[in-house]
């Protein structure tokens, strides 16, 4: 583990050329067109990188893109891994534990999720303000070696509550409504049914997604402050009628591309200027 995640640092290292990344972005379904806002860009392919998988789920692009927004010099991921495809959970966390390594010292999360509470529309952003982790699985399983982080890390503030602070600050500021909730991280790929999606209800869930809890723990056991994004893109099953499709989830991420850019930049922007 250590040693291809070291190789695969060296190898980006040498790509940037001295570039140091102070904040890194995982981008989620559809929302992969925010990269655009990065300017001075060193774009490196997953497909060149020693020990990466390749990212199969239509709306993740494959690409790692460096260079700044503002002031503030970023590591870019425009598409994720995921369990469901194959990958084994280390993979799944190599960027997470990259961006540690390159030094950066905080992580915005993005998804595309399905509306569990009611008071949540398709298109709607939520500040994820925790998660639970019923995957059946950790990246922290197996041997823990202590360059990663603590054998135990605790995870009481998984979602730092400067970053959410600065989050809704920014959202206020722009007039752009931002819902506050839970993520519930599931296996996939299937959705959810009916009655699962009751069970995550009683559990306290208000969005559902495949992604984003394997990253926020790794990042919390690296020691990065974690910020987590979700784009409402479906009433989860039961609560709309409508058939789940993935093609849907990535039309509606679209449609919120525009306030999504703009918070998201905005906040990293002032993250820049901050001491958080």
């Amino acid at each position: 583990m250590i040693k291809k995640l070291e190789q695969t640092t060296q190898f980006i290292q040498k790509q940037l050329e001295g570039f140091t990344p102070e904040l890194g972005i995982i981008l989620g379904s559809g929302l992969g067109n925010f990269a655009e806002q990065v300017e001075n860009k060193k774009i490196i392919s997953y497909s060149d990188i020693p020990n990466f998988p390749m990212a199969t789920v239509k709306g993740h692009a494959g690409k790692l893109i460096c260079g700044t927004i503002g002031q503030t010099k970023v590591a870019v991921f425009q598409g994720r891994f995921h369990y469901y495809e194959g990958h084994n959970l280390e993979d799944v966390v190599l960027p997470t534990r990259i961006l540690a390594k390159l030094g950066t010292k905080a992580l915005i999360l993005t998804n595309a999720a399905g509306g569990i509470n009611k008071d949540f529309a398709p298109g709607e952003l939520v500040a994820i303000t925790d998660h639970l982790n019923l995957t059946g699985n950790s990246p922290l399983i197996g041997p823990n070696p202590e360059e990663l982080g603590v054998r135990f890390p605790d995870m009481s503030e998984a979602y730092n509550l400067e970053l959410n602070k600065l989050l809704n600050d920014v959202a206020n500021e722009l007039n752009i409504p931002l819902k506050s909730g839970v993520y519930a991280g599931v296996l996939g790929p299937a959705y959810e049914t009916p009655a699962e999606i009751n069970m995550l209800k009683t559990l306290g869930a208000d969005m559902v997604g495949m992604s984003t809890v394997p990253e926020s723990i790794a990042a919390n056991h690296a020691g990065l402050k974690v910020c987590g994004i979700s784009c409402i893109t479906n009433l989860a099953a039961g609560i709309s009628k409508e058939k789940l499709s993935h093609d849907d989830v990535k039309d509606v991420a679209n449609m919120a591309m525009e306030k999504f850019t703009k918070l998201v930049t905005t906040v990293v922007k002032k993250w820049g200027q901050s001491s958080i």
